[in-house]
C-alpha cells in the first residue's frame, strides 16, 4: 500500500535564525526525488527537520497524519537516514552496525533476536556485501562503508529513505552501483529523497527534482523540466549547458 510524505509551509533553523522557509514537498513511496542546491542553501537543515532533530514550524504529514502523532519508534520505522559519513565510537563489526538499524523493532532492554540477525544478514546479501559481516566497519573502504550505512538504514524497514549525498567520496564504479541501488529501492516501494551535487545523477535515477536556493524551493518537476541553463546559473553561479545525448538522456556540461 502506498504512503506519502508531505510538508506545507515548513520552516526550520537554529535559534532565532530561519534557514529554510515555506517548504512544500510531496513524496510518494516508489519515487526518487532529488534535491539540488549549492552548499549552505539549507538541504541539511531540511533533512534535520524531517528527522525531528531540530524544531520546525508548518505542517509535516506522514500518510496524512501529523508527524508528531507518531511515537519516535514508529517514525523510525517509517523514515531512515543515510549520512555521508559516519565514524562510530567503538570498533563495531559490519553485522553489529546493521543490527543497530533493527532498534525500532526491538523492545526496550531486549537484545537482537535470531530473526533480527537473519534479517540483517539478508539485507547484507541483497547488497552483495554479506562477506563483510565480520569485518570491522572502520577498516572498510569508503564505498564499502556507504553500502553498510545503507544496509543499516534498510534494516529499519523504512517506507522513506533520506540520503545525504550518497555518491560523495565514491569512485566512479561505486557511484554507478549506488545509483542502480537507488533505482532498485524505489522499485521495491521505498520513497527516496536524496541530495547530490551532480545534476547528471538526477537524470539517471530521479522521477522528480527539487531545486533549493537560499532556503527556499524555487522549482520542482521532472529532471527534464527543471534542470536547465538558467536554473544552473541561479543555483551554482556558473553557466552549465544541458546537452541531449543520442540515447535520449541529458548531461550537464560546464561552459568553461
Amino acid at each position: 500500500m502506498g504512503m506519502n510524505l508531505t510538508t506545507r509551509h515548513l520552516s526550520a533553523g537554529y535559534g532565532n535564525k530561519t534557514v529554510v522557509s515555506d517548504i512544500h514537498i510531496h513524496i510518494s513511496t516508489g519515487e526518487v526525488v532529488c534535491l539540488l542546491g549549492a552548499n549552505g542553501c539549507g538541504k541539511t537543515t531540511l533533512f534535520k527537520a524531517l528527522l525531528g532533530l531540530i524544531p520546525m514550524q508548518g505542517e509535516f504529514l506522514l500518510d496524512g497524519r501529523p508527524h508528531h502523532s507518531y511515537t519516535q519508534r514508529d517514525r523510525a520505522r517509517l523514515i531512515a537516514y543515510v549520512p555521508q559519513t559516519h565514524t562510530p565510537s567503538f570498533p563495531y563489526t559490519v553485522l553489529d552496525m546493521v543490527l543497530m538499524g533493527r532498534s525500532p523493532h526491538i523492545s526496550l532492554y531486549s537484545v537482537p533476536s535470531g530473526r533480527d540477525h537473519e534479517e540483517s544478514r539478508r539485507i547484507l546479501s541483497s547488497l552483495g556485501i554479506r562477506y563483510l559481516e565480520n569485518r570491522l566497519y572502520d577498516e572498510l573502504s569508503g564505498g564499502e562503508r556507504q553500502l553498510v550505512l545503507m544496509a543499516r538504514s534498510l534494516a529499519q524497514t523504512p517506507r522513506f529513505l533520506l540520503m545525504d549525498e550518497p555518491t560523495s567520496h565514491l569512485d566512479f564504479g561505486n557511484q554507478i552501483r549506488t545509483l542502480q541501488l537507488i533505482k532498485e529501492l524505489a522499485a521495491s516501494g521505498i520513497g527516496l529523497l536524496l541530495t547530490t551535487h551532480s545534476p547528471d545523477h538526477a537524470f539517471i535515477c530521479a522521477t522528480r527534482v527539487l531545486a533549493m536556493h537560499q532556503g527556499k524551493i524555487i522549482s520542482q518537476g521532472s529532471p527534464e523540466e527543471v534542470i536547465n541553463r538558467p536554473l544552473m546559473r541561479t543555483l551554482y553561479g556558473f553557466d552549465i549547458d544541458v546537452v541531449s545525448q543520442p540515447s535520449g538522456r541529458y548531461l550537464c556540461s560546464p561552459v568553461l
